[in-house]
Parts: structure tokens; C-alpha cells; sequence
């Protein structure tokens, strides 16, 4: 181990790590002088929210200061080395080089303590969890927590910035959880239109629709298995918002023919856990994920982080999932649109920071060797629709991070039967987009194309960030600046309305920003796949839904991890700066869908002729054997770090 001794202590001197007793006292509380910090994004619920008076000063309250993490520019460039060299940090050394130092985390706890506020930080030293009171959180950020209702939701929350000593500040990030209104974030888990029956598909493997089975055989994930790859040794990890029944994926399990260990699953409840499994709250979204990860990982682990679904739950869940490090890929399948974030900024009700909040804990998982997936969204080029109502062209956060592999969705190829002359043909596999569907309008009960247009907007979330620029993995591939677009859809009365053309003419465009999504798997709920859960039966008259969405797309890409990391004998940790390179290679393991007339777009991306990559689909579909056979060999094995280049995270152009 000499080598890779001296190679730690290289990053570590690189990193211009300073000597704890540096900074003996430099984080004393100074009295007299403070500064504001940035809460959440359930901020902007509080300015539209009825307020009832105070919240009782002996209510108890959590809270969670996620810190700046440091050296951000080295750290980017070194997750750009790793994840190319497979040479990755462990959690200590993380917070030695990136995390906030001792001294820090000490001067804000010891400034919490006296007001009597409990709090621990995790082991990133990027996020410290408070315990208190309301009365003592209003002391101690000069706050005044009030008891509120907003759409029917009862809760506290503060229309105040919170404040702490100036010199306290600067390594603060955001503040979240002082407003705990619950329900910020969406899952992109889609139940199919109508009754599908596909003549092409085995719809029989599950009482309703395609199983996780069926993954593995049509993306080439058997010759792992042949191999005896399965996933032994490994962990997945699930980031929801809503609880599991552990005896549904069992069950799930045991119905499709796949044999696991009955120990294998481990819940681990953040911030108290979200409460009972429940279908109102989306326990559907967290059975499918542990269901499709877990069939297709049979001998790998699972952990499930359910968190409830406030902002500091969620970020709570993925630094409590990382700074563990005990899971190899991480998948999650909720979000909420860029467009929501943007325009909470803008109304002065969220700090431009906040993206960043989630961005750091993914730069984090990357330098550990964890991979990272979350569904890019279910709206097509419209992922606003589903949350702030907005009709102009937007994409899901967190799967627009650069740090992050975004899921997109593509449709199987075959006949779908919606009755005496409602038949829809796909011939070839294609991006997700429901535009093939508008004409069976009265199949579906509709009195007009239009309007079921407006109740079907459905495809896999893809365009450009107005948040992130453009990664350096990005940059030179084609496809991914100049794009094909059939705006069948035309956003009027300021962003709150459609116009609709049936029959619109191709136009070019160019792109700015991270493009999303990385890749697509079949995602669409018309050739979807059967769900197994009890909570169904008081709803549905069954256990078994046929279901769809980018949702599946992240889990099952975790579970394939599992098998990709058992082949390599290791993490491979972040997968965008190697499948970048990967596609652009003589034997790339994708096919990328191109634009051919109107038949590859998610509602307006359409990728242009011959292009490596699609907006609507990123770089197409993958051969997970050929993907592991790349990722087995990474560029800079047997040496020091890769220099940064085309693999890196500079801030593009």
C-alpha cells in the first residue's frame, strides 16, 4: 500500500490542508455582530401560508445546517479524476480535504448548546443535525416560528431569515427545517393510460405488465449473470419520501421467480422517517424501487433512507446515505422542477444557493466512488407542468446536477391494442413522448384532441439547466448543443397555457446549461411494468398496477450497478465523465436514439440525424455487458490521478 499512501498524502498537501491548531479561536461566537443565512425552499411556502400565532415554545423542532464544503474547485477536479481512475476517498479523508474543519462544526454547536439545542454533525462534517424546541430555535436565530396552514396542511414555519454571530456564517450553506411543511417534492412514478395491451411484450410476467426481469434480458445484462455477477457484496441504497412495507418486495420477489436473501433490507428512518406506508404519500414510488433494484442486484443489499418530505428530510437522506458510505449506488426518483427553484429566487424566497445544498452531497458521493441516479421526470421537456403549473420549457432537479447520472425513459417497440381501431404501432424502440397517443383521443374518452393533449403530457424529462452550466463531459458531444425540436406544444398567456399544433415542422435549436438525461431505459407506463404492493387493493380492487416512469429508469440503473461494480472487482464510482467517453469510442455501448422525423422526441426534443446524444434520452440505450466491460478498464488504473481534460467539471461555456 505504499503507492497509494503516497498518492493520499499528495491530494492531501494539493488540497492545502492546513493544521487543526491553525484556527485555534476563530470561531467563537462574536457578540453583537450577526449575519442572515439561507433556509430552505419551504420558505416560499410560509409567504402564501395563514399564520394562527406562535408556535409553542415547547414544540419540538429539528433542524439541519448544512455547511459550505470546502476546496470546491479541487474537489471538483479530483471527482473528474476518480471517477476515471477509480481511486476514490473515504469518508474521513473527505471531510479532512472538503469538509468543514473541527473548529467549525465546534464553534456552531458550541453556540447552539447555549440555548440548550442538542446537535451532532455527521461525519462529512457537511451537515449537522439540531435538536431543540421552538423556543429555543427562535432564540437562537432571532426567529419567530409561527403555527401555519397552507393547503390544508397544518405546520410551523418563519417568514424570517435566520440569524447567527457573523463569523458563524460564512460556513453555513442553508439553514433547513425551521419551516416544516411537507410535500416539496414529487415522484415520477406514472400509472399507464387506459388498459395497454401490447401484442410485442410478454405481459403475462407480471399480472400487470413487464417485470425487472425483463430489464436484463432486452438491455444485456445476462452475460453478468452468467458469470456469477449478481450483485454479492454489494449495497443499494433507496432515498424516498414515503415508507415500505418490507413483505411487498418479498413478495415481489417470490411472485417473479427471483430467490433473495430474507436479510438483505435494511429501513433506516431519517428525521424521524416518513410515517406509515401509505399511498397518498407515494409508498407505491418506494415499493417499485426496492422491487426493480433488488430483482435485478438478487444477492445485493438494500438500503432504504425514508425521510419525510420536507427539504431537510431529503437532503438529510442523501448526506446521512453518503457520509455512511455503505452503499456502493444510490438511486432516487423524487424531485421538483428548476423552474420551482428559479422562481422562489427570484421572488426573494429562497437563496440562490439552495441547489447547491443537494449538488455537495453528490460531489461527495463521487469522490467515495458511489454512483449516483435520479429520474429525470415524467413531463417530457415540461417538467414545470407537474409542479409550479408553468408551460415554458424546464427540467427536474436533483437530476440536474452534473454529479448526478440522469435517468431518461425511452418507449419498447410493439403494438399497443386500446380497442376497435385505437392501435398504436411503435417499430422500433423510441425516446418516451405520448405525442404517438393524442390521436386516440376518443379511445380514451376525451371530446377533442386538445384536450387530452393538456391531460397527457407525458415523456422522459430531458433539455437544458437554467441552474448548472454545461460539465466539461459534455462538451464536443454531438448532439448536445445544436438540437431537432418539434414544438407541438407552444407556451402563451405568460407561461400558464398550450396552444397546440398536431402536425409541427422539425426546427433546430441550441442548448446552454447540463443536458439531461445521461441515458434512457424503457420507461413508459403503455409498456411499463407490473408494481406489487397491498396499499393497492382498497384503491385499484388488486395488488398488481401496471406503472411507468423515469421512476424506474434510477432504481433499476442502481441495481445494475451492483453488477457492474461485482464484475469490476470494485466502485466505478460516477458514471457521466467514463459513458461520455465511452460513446464517443469505436465500440460505444449505447444506441443512441436520433432524431428520425418526429418519432424520437419527448414533447419537443428530438435529437438531430446521427447524433451521439438526444436531449429527450441522452446518449440512448445501453449494452450493460459492453458497459461493463468499459468500466472495467478505467483510463488511469495502475498510476496516479488523471489529469483533468474532456472528463472534467469545469464550468463550461
Amino acid at each position: 500500500m505504499p503507492k497509494r499512501t503516497t498518492w493520499l498524502r499528495r491530494v492531501l498537501v494539493g488540497a492545502g490542508a492546513l493544521p487543526l491548531v491553525a484556527l485555534p479561536f476563530a470561531f467563537q461566537p462574536v457578540a453583537g455582530a450577526s449575519a442572515p443565512v439561507a433556509q430552505g425552499i419551504a420558505q416560499s411556502v410560509v409567504q402564501q401560508a395563514t399564520a394562527f400565532g406562535s408556535t409553542p415554545s415547547s414544540t419540538p423542532v429539528e433542524v439541519s445546517i448544512v455547511l459550505n464544503a470546502r476546496n470546491q474547485a479541487q474537489l471538483s477536479q479530483f471527482v473528474s479524476d476518480a471517477a476515471r481512475s477509480h481511486r476514490f476517498l473515504g469518508v474521513q479523508q473527505f471531510a479532512q480535504l472538503y469538509g468543514q474543519s473541527p473548529l467549525v462544526i465546534a464553534g456552531i454547536q458550541a453556540y447552539l448548546s447555549q440555548f440548550g439545542i442538542q446537535s451532532q454533525a455527521m461525519s462529512d462534517n457537511l451537515d449537522i443535525q439540531a435538536e431543540g424546541t421552538a423556543g429555543q430555535f427562535d432564540q437562537a436565530f432571532s426567529v419567530q416560528l409561527l403555527d401555519m396552514s397552507y393547503r390544508g396542511q397544518h405546520f410551523h414555519g418563519t417568514r424570517q431569515n435566520p440569524e447567527v454571530p457573523g463569523n458563524l456564517a460564512s460556513p453555513i450553506l442553508a439553514v433547513l427545517g425551521l419551516t416544516n411543511y411537507q410535500g416539496m417534492f414529487v415522484s415520477h412514478a406514472v400509472k399507464a393510460l387506459g388498459h395497454p395491451s401490447p401484442a410485442s411484450q410478454s405481459s403475462a410476467e407480471t399480472p400487470a405488465g413487464l417485470s425487472a426481469t425483463f430489464v436484463a434480458q432486452h438491455y444485456d445484462a445476462t452475460p453478468l449473470y452468467a458469470q456469477g455477477d449478481l450483485g454479492q457484496g454489494r449495497t443499494i441504497g433507496i432515498v424516498t419520501l414515503a415508507s415500505l412495507n418490507p413483505s411487498d418486495a418479498f413478495t415481489y420477489w417470490q411472485d417473479i421467480g427471483v430467490s433473495v436473501n430474507p436479510d438483505r433490507l435494511q429501513l433506516l428512518n431519517v428525521d424521524g422517517g416518513a410515517g406509515a406506508p401509505s399511498l397518498d404519500l407515494g409508498s407505491d414510488e418506494t415499493s417499485l424501487d426496492v422491487e426493480q433494484s433488488g430483482a435485478l442486484a438478487p444477492m445485493a443489499n438494500i438500503d432504504v433512507y425514508q425521510a419525510p418530505n420536507t427539504d431537510y428530510g431529503y437532503a438529510d437522506a442523501f448526506y446521512q446515505a453518503i457520509s455512511q458510505n455503505q452503499v456502493d449506488s444510490l438511486s432516487t426518483s423524487w424531485g421538483e422542477s428548476e423552474d420551482a427553484i428559479n422562481y422562489y429566487i427570484s421572488q426573494g424566497q429562497e437563496a440562490p444557493a439552495y441547489a447547491q445544498v443537494f449538488n455537495q452531497a453528490f460531489m461527495e458521493a463521487a469522490a467515495q466512488g458511489i454512483s449516483v441516479f435520479a429520474a429525470s421526470g415524467d413531463a417530457g421537456a415540461y417538467d414545470a407542468s407537474r409542479d409550479l403549473g408553468t408551460t415554458d420549457l424546464s427540467i427536474d432537479n436533483p437530476a440536474d446536477s452534473p454529479y448526478i447520472t440522469a435517468a431518461g425513459g425511452s418507449t419498447l417497440a410493439g403494438t399497443q391494442n386500446y380497442g376497435p381501431g385505437a392501435v398504436v404501432t411503435i417499430p422500433q424502440e423510441r425516446t418516451w413522448g405520448w405525442d404517438y397517443l393524442w390521436p386516440l383521443w376518443q379511445a380514451f374518452g376525451f371530446p377533442s384532441e386538445q384536450q387530452f393533449v393538456l391531460a397527457a403530457i407525458g415523456g422522459s424529462g430531458g433539455g437544458y439547466s437554467s441552474i448548472f452550466p454545461t460539465p466539461d463531459y459534455q462538451l464536443g458531444i454531438p448532439g448536445y448543443r445544436t438540437f431537432s425540436a418539434v414544438p407541438y406544444l407552444t407556451p402563451i398567456d405568460q407561461n400558464t397555457n398550450w396552444s397546440f399544433n398536431a402536425t409541427p415542422s422539425v426546427v433546430q435549436g441550441v442548448g446552454q446549461g447540463r443536458a439531461t438525461p445521461d441515458l434512457a431505459l424503457n420507461a413508459d407506463p403503455q409498456t411499463g411494468y407490473g408494481v406489487y404492493t397491498t396499499l393497492f387493493a382498497p384503491a385499484y380492487g388488486t395488488d398488481w398496477v401496471q406503472y411507468g416512469g423515469t421512476s424506474f429508469v434510477a432504481p433499476q440503473l442502481a441495481g445494475l450497478t451492483a453488477l457492474i461494480d461485482d464484475s469490476a472487482g470494485t466502485r466505478v464510482g460516477l458514471w457521466n465523465p467514463q459513458i461520455y467517453g465511452f460513446a464517443q469510442g469505436p465500440h460505444s455501448p449505447f444506441t443512441p436514439l436520433d432524431a428520425q422525423g418526429t418519432s424520437n422526441d419527448n414533447l419537443y426534443y428530438t435529437g438531430a440525424p446521427g447524433a451521439v446524444y438526444n436531449p429527450g434520452s441522452g446518449l440512448g440505450l445501453p449494452d450493460i455487458a459492453a458497459l461493463a466491460q468499459d468500466f472495467a478498464q478505467p483510463s488511469g488504473a495502475g498510476g496516479e490521478p488523471v489529469p483533468g481534460g474532456p472528463g472534467g467539471f469545469g464550468n463550461g461555456h
